[in-house]
């Protein structure tokens, strides 16, 4: 069996930022689900209701062509489209009973909604 090599670059907190909170809680699921050296996959997709939105899900490391930020102890991966809309921004958590979660706090975002999940460029 060959293992394919995976095509990624590193990039640096410029792009993204993970601020101690969301370090804490991510550590703390990629352990549950067995993935010490997991990831969190940051996305942009169309939807939502001011154009765009995240999408983000727990993977097992970078896709070709991916950009992995090392962050506060954690991996963030980053498609090539993703980073142009994402660069600059911190992600925390909170886990208010209301508008917890993961929360992307986007310099780039010139119109959010009041849900903070979807945003315009």
């Amino acid at each position: 069996m060959t293992t394919a090599t995976v095509n990624y670059r590193t990039g640096n907190e410029k792009l993204i930022k993970v601020l101690d909170n969301a370090s804490s809680h991510l550590r703390g699921l990629l352990e549950r689900q067995g993935r010490p050296d997991g990831a969190l996959r940051v996305a942009v997709i169309g939807g939502g209701c001011s154009g765009l939105q995240y999408r983000m899900d727990l993977v097992d490391g970078p896709r070709d062509r991916d950009i992995m930020v090392p962050s506060n102890g954690v991996n963030v991966v980053i498609d090539p489209k993703s980073a142009l809309f994402v660069s600059g921004s911190e992600l925390d958590f909170s886990d208010d009973l209301q508008q917890g979660g993961f929360k992307v706090s986007n310099p780039n975002a010139v119109v959010t909604c009041s849900c903070g999940e979807s945003f315009a460029a």
